[in-house]
């Protein structure tokens, strides 16, 4: 049995916020999962990087909104490492549709997308942690724009703004069944904006940010260690975004 800890990060297998996850966690001495939908290709690659590097790794494919897939990954995780001590839930999405052409079923598949898969991988990974004596460590991903909207995401917004109050109820939930169960969530800021996005567009998501940068996916990292490290914090959503959430950039 596998005596290091091990750590489930999903939406790992593409370069993006979860494969900078998975780097940090493996660089403290985790074990990782990497999952993925259909970047199989991808998590391979990213296997195979971690094997050179003598970490023990393991890519698991799973629709994370089908809840008999969610059970079946937690469980491929045990029986293949024998416990499971963290779970990063980066695996979403996010695509812009103006108002007049979202549909119901767009709406629909965002809150699958997002928000049930979220609630899965949390509900099925957190019972197993009960039954560890140390707990484990949950962090979930949502927005820190779901407090301040922009426009043209009007079908994903409440996918991710769920999120904070799915966190503080399986805080509850998991640590009322055993205390070393934790659950957090971060709110990314601009730390990975898209590589097509116009350069207009950028200049004004870093402008208004309080520090004028645009954040990396290290941060959310360096977020995410910090959760799980500190082990008397439960049920918080941190904004890692710049000071974007309180910064109105009219009011100078």
């Amino acid at each position: 049995m596998n005596i290091k800890p091990i750590a489930l990060v999903t939406g790992a297998g593409k370069q993006r916020v979860g494969w900078h996850v998975a780097q940090a966690l493996a660089d403290r001495g985790y074990s990782l999962v990497i999952h993925y939908r259909t970047s199989a290709a991808e998590a391979q690659v990213t296997v195979d990087e971690f094997h050179r590097r003598g970490i023990d790794a393991a890519a698991f494919q799973a629709d994370l909104t089908d809840e008999s897939a969610v059970r079946a990954l937690i469980d491929q995780i045990q029986q293949r490492f024998g416990r499971l001590d963290v779970l990063v839930h980066c695996a979403a999405a996010w695509k812009s549709k103006r108002l007049e052409d979202v549909r119901a079923q767009d709406v629909r598949w965002y809150l699958e997308t997002n928000t049930l898969s979220t609630f899965l991988c949390c509900q099925w990974a957190g019972l197993a942690m009960v039954q560890q004596p140390e707990g484990g460590s949950i962090v979930t991903i949502g927005d820190w724009a779901t407090e301040r909207p922009y426009l043209n995401y009007s079908a994903y917004f409440p996918s991710k703004g769920a999120i904070p109050a799915l966190t503080r109820s399986l805080a509850v939930e998991l640590g009322t069944r055993n205390p070393a169960v934790r659950v957090n969530c971060i709110l990314p800021g601009p730390v990975l904006l898209p590589p097509d996005l116009p350069a207009a567009e950028r200049a004004q998501a870093i402008q208004a940010t309080l520090v004028k940068r645009e954040g990396s996916p290290r941060n959310i990292a360096q977020a995410v260690l910090h959760f799980v490290d500190n082990d008397f914090i439960t049920g918080v959503c941190l904004p890692v975004d710049g000071g974007r959430t309180i910064y109105a950039i009219d009011s100078e």
